[in-house]
């Protein structure tokens, strides 16, 4: 009798944890505490595409056309490299592959306009996807910070990510710089 109960105590265990949640977002699997979810080569491939996001995210803040449309191409190059199959959930494949033809769309989008704040609003929704993207495949070498200033696009708000928790602002560089706040921040780094 003792081994049921011990048996029905263990699975309830068991199935309350099947629900847990990081950030609102479902844990995809217990992964062994300092393991990453994803391989070493994935984390390396992400690694790279966040660091040409943010060199573009700083390219807006020099406000240099040519540098911006040259780190929109190398962020294109980038994640079109992305190894998916690398993802250890077919899920996360799938819903990758679907965000990532989304950022490369926004990109050919970006590189095709010849106005900075209209180039300023495609990467409003890379950032944006870029954001569903991390948590999808739950990146964790990495805190990424997301960050917002309001009195962007014309006071309708705008976020991008940051790999610090330091606000410099890729919309307003010249008149607010340091305006805005960290919203969020992504961690699923292992511990």
């Amino acid at each position: 009798m003792k081994q049921i109960v011990a048996i029905l105590f263990f699975a309830v265990c068991l199935s309350c944890q099947s629900g847990t949640t990081v950030d609102n977002q479902p844990v995809a699997a217990l992964k062994v505490k300092g393991e990453s979810v994803n391989t070493a080569v994935f984390n390396s491939a992400f690694k790279s595409c966040l660091g040409q996001y943010y060199a573009l995210k700083d390219a807006f803040i020099d406000e240099k056309m040519p540098d911006i449309d040259s780190a929109a191409n190398d962020l294109q190059k980038a994640i079109q490299s992305l190894p998916l199959n690398e993802l250890k959930s077919d899920t996360a494949q799938k819903a990758a592959n679907i965000l990532i033809e989304s950022i490369v769309s926004e990109l050919k989008g970006l590189a095709g306009e010849t106005d900075i704040e209209e180039k300023r609003k495609a990467f409003q929704m890379i950032g944006e996807q870029f954001l569903v993207l991390i948590a999808k495949v739950q990146y964790d070498h990495e805190i990424i910070y997301n960050q917002y200033c309001p009195m962007a696009m014309d006071n309708n708000g705008a976020s991008w990510l940051s790999q610090s928790a330091d606000i410099k602002n890729p919309y307003l560089p010249k008149t607010m710089l340091e305006c805005g706040e960290v919203k969020d921040t992504l961690n699923f780094v292992a511990n």
